[in-house]
């Protein structure tokens, strides 16, 4: 008798421990590929802090031939347009990278960046150089009007 109430008094401590709830539950980050990263992000975090009131950052991938059209105005008082291509690459201690040129050639992103926590809405770039470099995307709708003139933002098909 002793063994059956010592099994049951174990096996609902166990239910128990079990039952707890955990408000954020682990969702496994996605695989990062030209499919997933497909459609449009926003700067959303630069180093822990959102862009300064007026400054921004959006960007457009589009899974054929990994072209992108971004939108940015951090060193200018308009908005500048950016085009080129980008490519992926994986890195077997740091994960996956993303690096890109402008304008088809014209230069090298600055950087590689380390792409972690992709998921459906967000994903987080670290410089692979410059591991202080943190950028916090999330995915948005498309580059408003107001930024683009109105004018198409890369090509239609994703």
């Amino acid at each position: 008798m002793k063994k059956i109430l010592r099994f049951t008094l174990l096996s609902l401590i166990a239910a128990a421990f079990c039952a707890c709830d955990n408000d954020k539950a682990y969702v496994a980050p996605m695989e990062v590929s030209p499919n997933n990263l497909a459609g449009t992000w926003q700067l959303a975090q630069w180093n822990g802090a959102p862009p300064a009131e007026g400054n921004y950052v959006y960007i457009e991938f589009i899974r054929k031939d990994q072209k992108y059209v971004m939108y940015q105005n951090y060193d200018s008082f308009s908005p500048r347009k950016l085009t080129g291509r980008f490519a992926l690459t994986t890195d077997e201690e740091l994960g996956a990278i993303i690096y890109g040129n402008y304008d088809y050639g014209a230069g090298d992103w600055q950087h590689r960046y380390i792409v972690t926590d992709l998921s459906s809405t967000s994903m987080v770039w670290t410089a692979k150089d410059d591991l202080s470099d943190v950028s916090l995307y999330v995915r948005c709708d498309g580059i408003p009007e107001s930024i683009t003139g109105g004018s198409d933002n890369g090509e239609t098909e994703k």
